[in-house]
């Protein structure tokens, strides 16, 4: 057997066989995502109705909450699935697509993450131009690049894994189909897709993380040279947000490459993926409202308008 096509199906082994903890970890990962996607859809609702939330910032916020209702979309919904009805099996083709949309989304939030900090960089070490500099075109044109250079980055991997072949074996050691699991039971030589995705990788972390350190030099420099305190404070509480869900996303992916040893490799992959497709995309919504009082003022505003309109 030398076609990858004729091994149709995969197993996923999933988190656990025990039957109680599946249980706990079904309702965990229920309610994680139903806060995850309500926060989120609240997120751009408001960011869409909001006449004060109009701006660059907002505008990058929303495209961000898309993006990871769109991430955690992609893997918990299958595994919920998986872990109610114990049917393990994933056909080859809804793994190609789970992995693909995987890593289009989580590479892209890389990206907009970075072009979030260059959004405050301007917001504060130019503030005097920074409608000017950060129109709503320009603005465009940086989500659209996000997008392209995260489809350029994955083009080599992509077009390489869809000609690995699979021989008899197919059990997935994860709840979701991932790369290094599915390289693992590949009976190609994956040595050199291996190089290319960690070249990929590797290039991701250091270009956005560059940027985002760069940005809030300059972002510390400038705010450190502010005269009073209130104007400091104000300035820092504009990034706070920002800054939190950026130490989780570099944290948590920093925390794949921190391996005690290769026997616990696959247990610290599947526990980091838990945090990065249910629990950060639950956070950030959370993060973004409790510390920012124009997004807290919004809710409040379209809150009251939804208690007008049931009273009518």
């Amino acid at each position: 057997m030398r076609n990858h096509t004729i091994l149709t199906r995969f197993i996923l082994l999933g988190l656990t066989d025990d039957p109680y903890l599946k249980i706990l970890i079904f309702v965990f990962l229920l309610i994680t995502y139903m806060l995850s996607v309500s926060g989120n859809l609240t997120i751009i609702l408001l960011t869409l109705v909001d006449s004060h939330l109009k701006t660059a910032m907002y505008f990058f916020l929303q495209n961000f909450s898309f993006l990871e209702i769109s991430f955690t979309s992609a893997c918990i919904p299958r595994f919920l699935y998986s872990l109610s009805t114990g049917d393990r099996v994933i056909t080859y083709n809804a793994c190609a697509c789970q992995l693909f949309f995987t890593y289009l989304f989580g590479i892209t939030e890389f990206f907009l993450l970075a072009t979030m900090s260059y959004d405050r960089y301007v917001a504060i070490c130019k503030p005097l131009h920074y409608v000017t500099i950060m129109n709503h075109g320009v603005c465009k044109r940086l989500i659209f690049s996000c997008w392209m250079i995260t489809l350029i980055i994955m083009s080599p991997p992509l077009s390489l894994g869809l000609n690995l072949e699979f021989c008899d074996f197919n059990i997935i050691d994860h709840f979701v189909c991932d790369a290094n699991p599915i390289l693992k039971i590949s009976c190609s030589d994956t040595w050199f897709i291996e190089q290319i995705i960690i070249v990929c990788s590797v290039l991701t972390f250091i270009m956005t993380l560059v940027c985002v350190v760069l940005s809030y030099m300059y972002i510390i420099r400038t705010i450190l040279r502010f005269p009073s305190a209130q104007q400091r404070t104000k300035a820092f509480s504009t990034c706070s947000s920002h800054v939190i869900v950026v130490s989780i996303t570099y944290g948590s992916c920093i925390f794949v490459y921190i391996k005690p040893s290769a026997k616990d490799e696959m247990a610290i992959n599947k526990g980091v993926s838990i945090l990065t497709t249910s629990i950060s995309p639950m956070l950030n919504p959370f993060i973004y409202t409790l510390r920012n009082k124009q997004v807290k003022q919004a809710f409040n505003d379209l809150f009251k308008r939804f208690i007008l309109l049931s009273k009518k």
